[in-house]
């Protein structure tokens, strides 16, 4: 199953009225990561980055002003993600600013059916929080040392090691595969199964005769009740 991880970083938090400045975006299947990614700053076309916001992603006005239009990256970005589900964190958030974007130039908003929240499903799985990506990154050893302030691509490549620990851990990576629960169309309720194909040939055992031996004579020491017993005749 093809996922991309992605995020966003905007002028403000108005959808209708600020821009998005930032895309990050990465390519995984069956839980791979396969190096694939899609990155870009955007021109937000005079909407200035309010205060609060450049002290998150400290991304200013005048580093934007030689970038491209939304509407120069938009069949690009809608190229790399096509046929994909799409994976962020707070993710109607990130979703409702592109759509804006898109709305903006007449193009067909991105359907919420392919979207899954890992925000919901941390939340879920940790009812008591926090859920910030901080939180979850320091929850399961991501090391995220190196974020000292928001952007789209570090963010995006944090988040992708938190959804696959989210969803059981790296183990996950060995035949894999998530289905959304058809009910939910946010894409939260995630059905995971997991298939493992049979050793062709077992792996000889490591246990040597000294060890078996050995073991053997602690077992005696217990008497003929020991639950180890069962096993050795």
């Amino acid at each position: 199953m093809r996922e991309i991880v992605f995020d966003t970083e905007t002028t403000g938090l108005d959808k209708n009225d600020d821009r998005v400045i930032e895309i990050g975006a990465i390519e995984m299947v069956n839980k791979f990561i396969t190096g694939k990614t899609f990155h870009v700053y955007i021109n937000p076309q005079g909407k200035q980055v309010h205060p609060d916001a450049l002290a998150v992603h400290g991304i200013s006005n005048e580093s934007l002003l030689d970038k491209p239009n939304f509407s120069e990256i938009s069949e690009e970005f809608l190229t790399f993600i096509e046929g994909a589900k799409l994976v962020a964190h707070n993710a109607m958030f990130d979703i409702g600013f592109l759509n804006a974007e898109l709305a903006r130039i007449n193009q067909v908003p991105i359907s919420t059916d392919v979207v899954i929240d890992t925000l919901a499903l941390a939340r879920r799985k940790h009812p008591m929080g926090p859920n910030t990506l901080d939180a979850l990154c320091k929850r399961y050893g991501v090391n995220n040392a190196h974020r000292k302030l928001h952007g789209a691509l570090l963010d995006t490549e944090l988040l992708a090691e938190v959804y696959i620990e989210l969803l059981g851990g790296k183990q996950t990576s060995l035949g894999l595969s998530v289905q959304s629960n058809a009910d939910n169309k946010s894409g939260d309720n995630q059905t995971v199964q997991v298939t493992l194909k049979s050793r062709p040939n077992p792996l000889p055992s490591r246990l040597t005769e000294a060890d078996i031996e050995a073991h053997q004579k602690l077992v005696d020491k217990m008497g003929d009740k020991a639950i180890w017993k069962q096993y050795l005749n």
